[in-house]
């Protein structure tokens, strides 16, 4: 039978990510779900031989980089406000997931220890970032809900690879201490927050003083692979390094590089997430269908029940979980009883069903040693990568599914907040522009003609409120030095109102785009 060679099994993942990419938006499946499908198809041709799969490349080549944009495109004032919420996902519902998990298998299978259970319940307990944001944020869904699921994932892998690292750990020494275990949750968090605000700090210091637009991409794209490597290097939470480290990336950017180099990088890291991200459903589907040509028949049937019943097992707990978590957290915040309206059921709902399961499972289950510190077998090692792999499916078929229609049918209200506050955000922009051409008009380089046609301009923008930078096309020196003046008065204004909680990040985004093709429009060079 001939073997693909490696280079045509990279043509071969790199026309299908092309493939996907060109059809995937035309058919009623989830991108994620796709993609699986894919690589479980490509798995099954013959001659076609997957790689072996090291789960520490896997963690370092794809999550540094999608937790940190996931960190830098979070609005740190709704994750903030939203923080008790996200904690009871990230945290508490992990520890939930992680027991129920444990209880229901040491059922199935009476024989594996509980160090193993628990190990298997800490690797299904994250629900995956990426699979719940490639569906959820292309339908009409409530900026909260997003923001809560987006939250809880930026932080749930942490405390379930505490979790999972604990539980591996007293398997293959038989020896756990809780006092120890629960000590070093705190030290792994608090120090890998911190080598990622170290990183964070330094990447924005570096970048104030380079003025090259591709130095400053490559230091956005190195940053996060830095404070993995750190956080690994000391033994620390490298998933809270990278998520501490874009979040502090994303306050100080704007001030830090130039409008050139913010366009070119959003576009790099649009192209990097977007092809991590297929790359990843498509070797979850080749490393199943290994996986199911390589074992054995009965040993095989019975992980994927098992898997079946624990996927939805993860769903009803989750389903459970959230309703009464925020009912109980809103009574005990207002002192009384609290009943959901409508429009908040619906939110509820949506929260409690997504949470479709993905790499950051698979490559913990991966990660299991293969022998114990005696020099026995993992016990029910194969198994429990079965059982995982079962959990991924089912959560990615039954909720990937099912999600857009139960968008569709609760009909949400389209929000106005987000309007609004990019209107204010516009206004107040436009007004501190006009106070910043008011004081560059008394310059002497500056042509009064020029003043007067940027006036006109600017009340004409005041009065659309939006921006009209296509009615501009100032040659002359004056106009500008001028037009300069006004769109870095613009964009301060904005930072500041961002920084005072005014608006969120994402209309800082929304509008700091903007004033930056503006600027290029302007000067080509900038």
């Amino acid at each position: 039978m001939p073997h693909f060679s490696p280079i045509l099994f990279g043509l071969a993942f790199a026309t299908l990510v092309v493939a996907l990419t060109a059809f995937g938006r035309r058919l009623p499946i989830p991108a994620p779900l796709l993609q699986v499908l894919a690589g479980l198809a490509v798995g099954f041709v013959p001659g076609v031989e997957m790689p072996t799969l090291d789960p520490d490349v896997v963690f370092f080549v794809f999550l540094p980089p999608i937790l940190w944009a996931a960190a830098f495109f979070t609005s740190f004032r709704e994750f903030t406000a939203n923080r008790r919420a996200i904690g009871g996902l990230a945290v508490g519902l992990v520890l939930a997931t992680t027991a129920v998990v444990a209880v229901l298998i040491r059922m199935f299978i009476p024989d594996m220890p509980w160090a193993v259970a628990v190990a298997l319940g800490a690797i299904v307990s994250p629900p995956d970032a990426v699979a719940a944001t490639a569906v959820v944020s292309r339908l009409p869904v409530p900026g909260r809900v997003i923001v809560i699921l987006e939250g809880e994932s930026l932080v749930n892998d942490a405390s379930a690879l505490v979790l999972y690292r604990t539980a591996v750990a007293a398997a293959v020494t038989g020896a756990f201490s809780f006092g120890e275990a629960l000590v070093r949750f705190f030290l792994d968090a608090g120090v890998g927050v911190l080598v990622g605000l170290a990183v964070g700090w330094l990447m924005i210091v570096v970048a104030r003083r380079t003025r090259d637009e591709l130095a400053e991409t490559v230091l956005t794209l190195a940053a996060p692979y830095a404070a993995w490597m750190l956080a690994e290097t000391l033994h620390v939470s490298a998933v809270l390094a990278c998520v501490a480290g874009g979040l502090y990336a994303r306050q100080h950017l704007s001030t830090a590089v130039g409008p050139r180099s913010r366009i070119q990088s959003r576009a790099v890291w649009d192209l990097l997430v977007f092809t991590l991200n297929a790359l990843i459903f498509i070797l979850l589907g080749l490393q199943f269908a290994e996986l199911m040509q390589k074992s054995g028949v009965a040993a095989f049937d019975g992980a994927v029940k098992y898997g079946v019943l624990l996927g939805v097992a993860v769903m009803v707990v989750r389903l459970i979980w959230v309703p009464v978590t925020t009912i109980c957290r809103e009574s005990l915040r207002r002192g009384r009883v609290v009943t959901s309206t409508a429009g908040s059921w619906k939110s509820m709902f949506l929260v409690s069903w997504t949470s479709m399961r993905g790499i950051v499972s698979l490559a913990t289950a991966f990660a299991l040693p293969l022998t114990l510190d005696n020099g026995a077998r993992f016990p029910y090692r194969d198994e429990v990568i079965i059982m995982t792999m079962c959990l991924i499916l089912v959560t990615l078929v039954v909720q990937g599914l099912s999600l857009a229609p139960i968008i569709r049918a609760f009909k949400f209200v389209p929000e106005a907040a987000h309007h609004e506050e990019e209107q204010v955000a516009r206004q107040e922009a436009l007004r501190r522009a006009a106070e910043a051409l008011d004081d560059a008009s008394r310059e002497p380089w500056a042509d009064p003609a020029d003043v007067e046609w940027l006036r006109t301009e600017l009340r004409d923008r005041q009065h659309r409120h939006k921006n009209a930078s296509h009615t501009s096309h100032a040659n002359h020196g004056s106009r500008s030095r001028l037009r300069s003046r006004m769109l870095d008065a613009e964009r301060r204004m904005l930072l500041r109102l961002r920084n005072e909680g005014a608006i969120s990040d994402e209309v800082l985004r929304t509008l700091e785009s903007e004033i930056d093709l503006d600027t290029l429009r302007l000067s080509p060079s900038s």
